[in-house]
């Protein structure tokens, strides 16, 4: 189990999703290995250029329908 916190930059904003649009689905790159580039969900204000402090880093979000 991965307990080290990652810190991954905002590449571009897809779109919002939720039943509401609370959640923005994003395209991050993890700073530690620039070749992995992922998909998550972010709740609350993000914008590209942001750095986000994932606590679990395996996981990948679904593309927005």
């Amino acid at each position: 189990m991965d307990n080290q916190v990652k810190l991954a930059l905002v590449v571009s904003v897809i779109g919002r999703t939720g039943s509401r649009g609370q959640v923005s689905q994003v395209r991050v790159k993890f700073l530690d290995d620039e070749n992995r580039v992922i998909m998550r969900n972010v709740k609350g204000p993000v914008r590209q250029g942001d750095i986000l402090s994932l606590l679990e880093s395996e996981r990948e979000a679904r593309r927005l329908r």
